[in-house]
């Protein structure tokens, strides 16, 4: 039973001794008035006093106990509220009669959240605390938090338990708290520069959008199946036909594909679609949105990435098939020769797949030899069409498209293209895929019978992008697993639940 632990028990046992005793442990009644970060900020001119403490002035606050060290008739206590960390001094004679010795000593520990009141004071070691006249529990907690105060080490149980993740480190909170502040800086800056925010369905008839695998669900009314959206671009784009000119969604999306440091099943993104515009227009606005970001978030432009620094002021651009040769060190002579390249990355022990056609060749040199290389903001632009199946082609080098992605620090951060609109292309695109689907690949596009009928009643020259909001918040925290930015990422199921005394060893 969740339960059965011995140390839950006791801590059981304490919460209906206090219920007996007349106090709540679950009360629902908090009268705080200020938070600690706003407590330590209003006090600062307690350090100029003479005696360093003011008893006119009384605060309350709130917050889980973190630390506890209970002496005779005084204790000392830290407690952390969202906004940071207050030591609180407790003494028995500042309290109602027999609480400290009865009430709190016995019954009140570490992990519990409590209110205290109180009036500042400095400690004769400097540190600004509160000096406590009233106390309540406000909630008992029965788990006993693990025994590290500085937090949890073990990212399997960090990753489980999110939750103690949060008690236990309070930097990850910081983290998250970025990543929320990256989203809503996203929205404003989108919204300021006159695009509409749309929602679009989660649940697609067609897997479409994307290269991808995808989830498939079911709809028990229709008696039909449904797939979890892998990108919701055609939508977006279907939009555009129907005459917004510019268009953006926040969104989740999902993909029946590997884990690892860089991919989660489920993933944040926006995407944008702008009528009337190019790719290098998308170049020039994601340029702005950096430093949008930057600004808002008060971040230097150079932030250190593991060993890495990456200077976000030095934005370049570079063709694909010219990056293979400058960056890559791939022989000039080989890059649009299928067989030699076949040839090369065979000596390279590189497996490849024969079936590859010139352009899905050229994108296996850019994964193996240039990818990781690109640290400072990289547009690799001007994309095989082979591997664009939705990116319009240049009109003066039909083998290519009008498609960039941006890479920083080794990884892709954006994909973006001049789109497609003419409806016969885009028909023989997805006709295309599905030849390769047929031939074994299960992450081809379907055939998207209706988006190129809408594409037939006319979509005015666009330009769409997206960017991956997860990969991005990695960048800007210095975290190097998706799963560090994910509150609840994927994880594989255990095979046998684990009691709760396994647990609390796995913590220790």
């Amino acid at each position: 039973m969740i339960f059965d632990n011995k140390f839950i028990q006791q801590r059981i046992q304490k919460a209906k001794v206090l219920k007996e005793s007349g106090f709540n442990p679950y009360s629902n009644d908090s009268k705080r008035n200020t938070t600690i970060n706003k407590y330590v900020n209003v006090n600062q001119d307690i350090f100029d006093k003479e005696e360093k403490r003011d008893e006119k002035r009384h605060y309350i606050v709130s917050g889980r106990i973190k630390l506890l060290r209970i002496m005779g008739k005084a204790s000392f206590a830290k407690i952390e509220d969202e906004s940071g960390m207050l030591q609180v001094y407790i003494a028995r004679d500042n309290l109602p009669e027999g609480f400290y010795n009865e009430t709190f000593k016995k019954n009140i520990e570490v992990g519990d959240i409590i209110e205290v009141g109180g009036y500042p004071f400095v400690t004769g070691k400097g540190e600004l605390s509160l000096h406590v006249d009233e106390l309540k529990l406000l909630t008992k907690a029965i788990s006993p938090l693990p025994e590290k105060f500085h937090g949890i080490t073990d990212k399997e149980i960090r990753y489980r338990k999110r939750y103690l993740d949060l008690i236990m480190n309070s930097e990850v909170r910081r983290t998250f708290q970025i990543r929320s502040q990256v989203i809503s800086l996203t929205r404003r800056f989108f919204e300021d520069k006159g695009f509409l925010e749309v929602e679009t369905p989660m649940m697609h008839p067609i897997a479409g959008g994307a290269n991808a695998k995808p989830f498939v669900t079911h709809h028990n009314a229709l008696g039909i199946d449904r797939y979890l959206r892998i990108a919701p671009e055609l939508y977006l784009k279907r939009l555009i036909v129907g005459g917004f000119e510019a268009v953006f969604e926040i969104n989740r999306n999902f993909r029946n594909e590997g884990m690892d440091a860089t991919h989660n099943p489920e993933f944040t993104s926006i995407e944008f679609y702008w009528a009337y515009k190019t790719y290098k227009d998308l170049i020039a606005i994601t340029k702005e949105y950096f430093h949008y970001l930057f600004d808002h978030l008060n971040l230097p432009t150079i932030l250190p990435y593991g060993d890495m620094e990456v200077n976000f002021d030095n934005f370049t651009e570079i063709p694909l098939i010219k990056s293979l040769s400058e960056i890559g060190g791939v022989p000039e002579e080989i890059v649009y020769d299928k067989d030699k390249i076949v040839e090369f990355l065979k000596s390279k022990n590189i497996d490849v797949n024969e079936a590859m056609n010139l352009g899905q060749l050229q994108g296996e040199l850019f994964d193996e030899f240039v990818e990781e290389k690109l640290i400072d903001p990289t547009f690799i632009t001007e994309y095989p069409v082979e591997i664009s199946p939705l990116a319009r082609r240049s009109d003066e080098n039909p083998a290519i498209t009008e498609r960039f992605e941006l890479f920083i620090a080794g990884r892709e951060i954006a994909n973006a293209f001049s789109e497609l609109n003419d409806p016969v292309d885009q028909l023989e695109r997805f006709e295309g895929q599905m030849a390769a689907k047929d031939s074994g690949d299960d992450e081809a596009h379907e055939m998207d019978s209706d988006f190129v009928e809408a594409l037939s009643y006319g979509m005015a020259p666009t330009a769409g992008q997206g960017i991956g909001i997860d990969r991005l918040v990695m960048l800007l925290t210095n975290e190097h697993s998706i799963r560090d930015v994910l509150l609840f990422p994927a994880m594989k199921p255990l095979h046998n639940e684990t009691s709760h005394e396994e647990s609390e060893e796995e913590e220790k």
